[in-house]
């Protein structure tokens, strides 16, 4: 009698066990209970915390061909298959360089300037740039003013070309402005082209 008891009392533990509540893991499948996902979540927070921060290097803003791109002082660039076109303030006519007419070697790194002025004293420099190794990335111009960073436009599919352009205020009335060069680097920070005048 008293085996039979205690074959009782097994069989009601094992019953106990079965029927007892899943803890809530189960609650929804492929999903780990709040606890669990707050502690992985704090954990590859640290793991992502303590990896270096990578910068990628600018590149040229991408435009469709005969989309206008208005610069804050005034100038509006616009890119064709043909070349650069412009306005500025001083110069509301449009004015064109050809990258097709053969005074430019596309094959060959090479950057162009044109610079224009106001009566006030407001300056538009832009250019082509063209032919370097790479992907142009950034154009530095040194001027008798001081050192400017121009913005980038070309037409998509890496025709090989783009436009430069920055705009400046003279400090004071009445001082002379020059360019002394235009380099442009690439998004590796090699020379793409460089352009010196002084």
């Amino acid at each position: 009698m008293a085996g039979m008891k205690k074959y009782a009392a097994i069989a009601a533990v094992a019953v106990a066990l079965i029927t007892a509540p899943t803890v809530a893991y189960a609650a929804s499948p492929g999903k780990a209970a709040p606890a669990a996902r707050s502690a992985h979540a704090a954990a590859r927070s640290a793991h992502t915390s303590a990896l270096p921060v990578v910068k990628t290097a600018p590149t040229a803003r991408i435009v469709a061909p005969d989309e206008h791109v208005k610069e804050p002082g005034g100038a509006e660039f616009w890119l064709t298959e043909e070349g650069k076109h412009w306005t500025t303030p001083g110069d509301p006519d449009p004015q064109f360089r050809s990258v097709v007419d053969g005074n430019i070697d596309r094959g060959t790194p090479g950057v162009s300037a044109q610079i224009e002025g106001t009566a006030q004293g407001h300056f538009t420099l832009s250019g082509l740039y063209y032919g370097g190794k790479g992907t142009a990335s950034t154009v530095t111009v040194r001027t008798t003013a001081g050192t400017l960073h121009a913005k980038l436009l070309e037409l998509a599919g890496a025709p090989g070309w783009g436009v430069w352009y920055v705009s400046t205020d003279l400090p004071a009335a009445g001082e002379g402005f020059d360019v002394k060069h235009v380099v442009v680097h690439d998004t590796k920070g090699r020379v793409y082209s460089r352009l010196d005048l002084i």
